[in-house]
């Protein structure tokens, strides 16, 4: 496990009272049961334009062993999840789609130059499975063979959750020279052949954990994963809009359901208005006495979805956006 997802998983100061957030969001709807969200950890949800393409994270609960998969809806149901023909042999993790669906990023482990050892990092002394930014482009034949993404982006070996803007500037969360101790949001705008060097978003105070950028195409708003203070659990869902003057305005909780007690992260936008995915560890209560277990019933219950393990959710925040003034 990366120090990422230490930061993650730990209890960073869980707020109870009253505190003004966006409002509510519809229920949510846990994405295919048994077949897309299982027993495992499913994170960072990636749709095609069409809605009929679901590209996702699938891994144990360490996430010591990160593959994408792949799923097609048809009749209203998802295909049993396949690995992606550019996963299955280094720690592949967090895959998102241009809005065009004509190029997929992710991030990875796998050496940089053939033949090189798998990409390594590490921080306070603690070594781990590095990531650099990768992608795929759409071929007839299906996906091309991964491209590495050179330049001042990939610096230090920690960057996660990339999200693209119609623009071409690139969203994630990295840990880098001007993060302080914790990860921070960055953009990296298009230049040229490649990419300037990453410009840290300013969303407040630099001591806050902010990771898993979501950018709307149009850049209007972002999305992220964080604790600003008034969290439900270790990390929840907050929302920021583009002012006039070009920065961010002050992070908005996000209320109704989209946040629970538990760990929420990894927000991507689906390709409906208002359409919002988020990782979340939410489970299913438990009330003791219990009816009694036997085996079976025992073993049903812990590897089901609700398990405690992350699943992928799908919320509607449409009225959050027209709030702000964003109808489309």
């Amino acid at each position: 496990m990366s120090p990422r997802h230490f930061v993650l998983a730990a209890c960073i100061a869980i707020t109870f009272a009253a505190v003004p957030a966006a409002r509510a969001a519809s229920t949510g709807e846990l994405l295919g049961p048994g077949v897309i969200s299982t027993g495992l950890q499913e994170t960072s949800a990636a749709l095609s334009p069409d809605g009929q393409t679901l590209y996702f994270m699938r891994s144990d609960f360490a996430e010591a062993d990160d593959t994408i998969m792949v799923s097609r809806r048809s009749g209203g149901f998802w295909s049993m999840p396949q690995v992606a023909t550019f996963s299955g042999r280094w720690h592949d993790s967090e895959p998102t789609l241009a809005p065009n669906g004509n190029r997929l990023y992710f991030v990875s482990n796998r050496p940089v130059r053939a033949g090189a050892a798998p990409l390594m990092a590490e921080m306070s002394g603690h070594p781990f499975p590095g990531t650099n930014l990768w992608y795929v482009e759409r071929l007839a034949r299906g996906w091309s063979a991964p491209v590495h993404v050179e330049g001042a982006l990939n610096d230090g070996a920690m960057i996660y959750n990339p999200s693209v803007a119609a623009n071409g500037d690139i969203y994630f969360s990295a840990h880098r020279a001007d993060s302080g101790k914790a990860y921070q949001i960055y953009v990296a705008h298009p230049q040229g052949d490649g990419y300037a060097a990453p410009v840290r978003q300013e969303l407040g105070d630099i001591g806050v954990n902010r990771m898993d950028p979501a950018v709307d195409p149009a850049g209007r708003f972002l999305l992220y994963a964080g604790n600003e203070g008034d969290a439900l659990g270790s990390a929840d869902i907050y929302i920021v809009f583009r002012q006039p003057d070009g920065r961010w305005s002050k992070p908005e909780h996000l209320g109704g359901d989209v946040n629970s007690r538990m760990l929420e992260n990894a927000p991507s936008l689906g390709p409906a208005f208002g359409e919002l995915y988020v990782s979340s560890g939410r489970r299913d209560e438990m009330h003791f006495p219990k009816s009694r277990d036997d085996a079976d019933s025992l073993r049903r219950r812990l590897q089901s979805p609700l398990n405690g393990s992350r699943n992928l959710w799908r919320f509607d925040i449409s009225d959050v956006l027209r709030a702000h003034d964003i109808a489309r």
